[in-house]
């Protein structure tokens, strides 16, 4: 039994996590991948999840755990998973609160709404470009052209990745496999060693490292394309902390 269920590997779930913690709530935690759960605090009023679940598997978890709330921290480009928790919840009839990860201020820069449009505009310009999209993206960038001489992959390292870059083709010379966070200075030795002249990021937040890229882009002299948010509605962290205090009272 816990009180509450969060879904989230992200610095925002990682957050929370710790609130909860602090103001002794038992709380669930559930994250995709083992890194995530590694970087999660270890409390005996903790219980940490791992790995991928569809919406079935997340109604059978709700409905195990017998929590009373849900707050999605998910990653602002997880449209499938936040979409998967909206449906278990309806089917268990216990509340989400969806998390939204704070912006930040964008810069002069090239902008796409979607990856399709993305593609279109890293095919408009020249040079080699460096990717920090992540891994998920992976397939769709290799229908850029020339995208086995031209984009230089970020990501996290993991056998899984390589074995996908290799499958669909993209040199091992042009991944540069690292955990994160990245530094303005790292940024910069990345965009240096890929010799970019695009650097392509999601409008990922402070807790996502946009300001970093941002400003190493602007230090290198090299173009930025940000594949813009999905729109959605949901709580600031000031919010969902309050809930989090609603439920000791």
């Amino acid at each position: 039994m816990c009180e509450l269920l969060i879904f989230g590997g992200t610095t925002e779930g990682r957050e929370l996590a710790r609130y909860c913690c602090e103001k002794g709530i038992r709380a669930a935690v559930s994250v995709a991948t083992e890194y995530g759960g590694e970087l999660l605090p270890k409390h005996e009023l903790l219980h940490i999840l791992t790995g991928r679940l569809d919406s079935d598997a997340m109604t059978a978890l709700m409905k195990e755990l017998g929590c009373t709330a849900v707050i999605d921290a998910t990653h602002p480009y997880a449209e499938e998973v936040t979409a998967n928790i909206l449906r278990a919840c309806r089917e268990t009839g216990i509340v989400c609160h969806r998390l939204l990860r704070s912006p930040s201020a964008l810069p002069e820069c090239l902008r796409a709404e979607d990856m399709d449009g993305l593609i279109k505009l890293i095919d408009s310009c020249g040079g080699n470009v460096l990717s920090t999209l992540g891994s998920k993206e992976l397939p769709r960038l290799a229908e850029v052209r020339d995208y086995r001489k031209r984009i230089w992959v970020r990501a996290l390292p993991s056998d899984s990745v390589r074995e996908m870059c290799r499958e669909l083709g993209f040199p091992a010379e042009h991944l540069i496999l690292e955990k994160g966070p990245f530094s303005v200075e790292q940024n910069i030795a990345h965009i240096k060693q890929s010799g970019a002249e695009l650097l392509v990021t999601k409008e990922s937040g402070a807790a996502g490292g946009f300001p970093e890229k941002a400003e190493a882009a602007e230090i290198c002299g090299t173009a930025l394309a940000v594949l813009l948010r999905p729109r959605e509605e949901g709580c600031t962290m000031e919010e969902v902390k309050a809930i989090i205090d609603g439920m000791r009272r």
